[in-house]
């Protein structure tokens, strides 16, 4: 074979040769090439503007969720090699959203207790596992007490968008809340207590109909009345002893929680006035933590026994050395007073002592008899049910029994009897003995822990009394 060494003399000559096809001569031309040139570099600086890939966008999105990008001022030059460009950042740390945060934000949600409910039915009722029931009742020893949810009541809640529990509230009563929060991923509980505010208050009032009528119309609440009368009740007989003109007067306290009254609280001095005699009594609670009420000079108003030992509607039938039996048809002493009420009324013991009888016979059906201090016994007759047996110690005002008519009685009543040395007397008229008085070693903090009280009870008064006084 023969090597040429051949070489084009132009590129029309090439051309020809390698197609060996002719082209035209215009197709050469100087201005056509110029032409397509310019094309070609225009459709070039188009594709490199265009949009990056999709990769770049998101890699893009992944780092704006970190840094923040500053502005940076580059010198505007023309740089013929990569560079790299510097930027200024700034992490950004994640955001903690605290339970304060969340409940600043009201997100609380609410779900009522219903008849037969336990928290695990409310947990499935708002979408939380038998797990998460187990994990808060087991928490500790605040949360037990959701172990006896009652009708009515409301637990509060919060949850993740996950549905994991971030928090649970339960109100106790208006001062006391159970809170379970979440914190630092793992449940804790805790008690928040409101504080109350107590503020004194003084109100006054005179008997015209009833002492109920005349507490009301002094602005009192009938739980107040009663406390009123139970401070007194060892030396007023508040259902034969009140007339009309009769008065009282008292200082109280009023409960306030948030600025908003919730109620009242107790009595702290007062003064009743019955038939012309004036009673006072204060509040004090001595250096053992235990509170009564005494008479100014210290002496209990409480005495070693009750009057009555229930509420009752009136006395059906009085103390007396003869009366003519209803049911035997014969006179015979009555050595007791029958009180009337309805059946199941409380009946209480009149003072400290022992159960020395507890049991039933067909005169006195059920009956209770107490051994008291200084040879004095009161007994009980015809309670529908009793609530002590024999042997057992009782303290002044314990329930005993309840109000019947078993035995020799026409209608539910409680006969009552005192008996001295074992001789009966009128329980409305005996002189009951005195209850212990302050310690003379606690005389002292008596008075300026009381003093106070009757100050205010006592210029309260005053100020009345000059504004009822009619000028001549």
């Amino acid at each position: 074979m023969i090597k040429h060494d051949y070489k084009p003399q132009n590129n029309k000559e090439f051309v020809s040769r390698s197609h060996k096809l002719p082209l035209p001569e215009w197709m050469f031309h100087p201005y056509l090439i110029g032409f397509m040139a310019i094309c070609i570099l225009t459709l070039t600086l188009i594709l490199s503007g265009s949009e990056p890939e999709p990769e770049t966008l998101m890699v893009v999105e992944e780092v704006n969720q970190e840094i923040e990008v500053v502005e940076t001022n580059i010198d505007n030059k023309q740089y013929s090699d990569p560079i790299e460009i510097p930027l200024e950042i700034k992490r950004i740390q994640p955001e903690t959203v605290s339970i304060a945060a969340i409940d600043s934000e009201n997100n609380w949600k609410s779900e009522s207790v219903r008849k037969g409910d336990n928290l695990s039915k409310i947990f499935q009722r708002i979408g939380l596992t038998p797990q998460q029931v187990h994990q808060v009742i087991t928490l500790d020893e605040n949360t037990k007490m959701l172990k006896n949810l009652k009708p009515g009541e409301v637990l509060d809640y919060q949850l993740s968008n996950d549905k994991d529990l971030m928090a649970l509230r339960y109100t106790i009563d208006i001062q006391k809340t159970l809170f379970i929060e979440k914190v630092d991923g793992s449940l804790a509980s805790r008690f928040e207590n409101k504080s109350i505010e107590y503020r004194t208050a003084y109100a006054q009032g005179v008997i015209e109909n009833s002492l109920f009528a005349a507490g009301k119309a002094a602005g009192l609440t009938d739980t107040q009345v009663m406390q009123l009368a139970n401070i007194f009740d060892w030396d007023i007989d508040f259902i034969l002893d009140i007339r009309k003109g009769d008065s009282f007067s008292m200082l109280y306290q009023e409960k306030y929680l948030e600025g908003e009254k919730i109620g009242n609280g107790e009595i702290l001095a007062a003064e009743f006035v019955n038939q012309g005699k004036s009673f006072k009594a204060v509040r004090y609670t001595d250096i053992n933590n235990s509170t009564s009420y005494f008479t100014p000079e210290g002496l209990s108003m409480r005495k070693a026994f009750l009057r009555a030992p229930l509420q009752f509607k009136y006395i059906s039938s009085n103390f007396k050395p003869r009366r003519f039996h209803p049911i035997l048809k014969k006179w015979k002493a009555h050595r007791g007073i029958d009180y009337r009420a309805k059946t199941g009324t409380p009946i209480r013991a009149a003072g400290d002592g022992k159960v020395i009888a507890s049991s039933y016979n067909k005169f006195n059906g059920k009956y209770v008899f107490i051994q008291h201090g200084q040879g004095i016994v009161t007994k009980y007759l015809h309670m529908s049910k009793r609530a002590v047996s024999r042997g057992k110690r009782v303290k002044q005002g314990q329930v005993i029994g309840y109000v019947g008519a078993t035995g020799l009685a026409e209608a539910p009543h409680l006969h009552y009897e005192f008996v001295v040395n074992g001789v009966h007397r009128n329980p409305r008229t005996v002189k009951l003995p005195q209850a212990e008085p302050i310690d003379k070693s606690e005389k002292a903090r008596f008075t300026n822990a009381t003093r106070p009280w009757l100050t205010q009870l006592y210029a309260h008064n005053s100020v009345k009394n000059s504004d009822n006084t009619v000028a001549p």
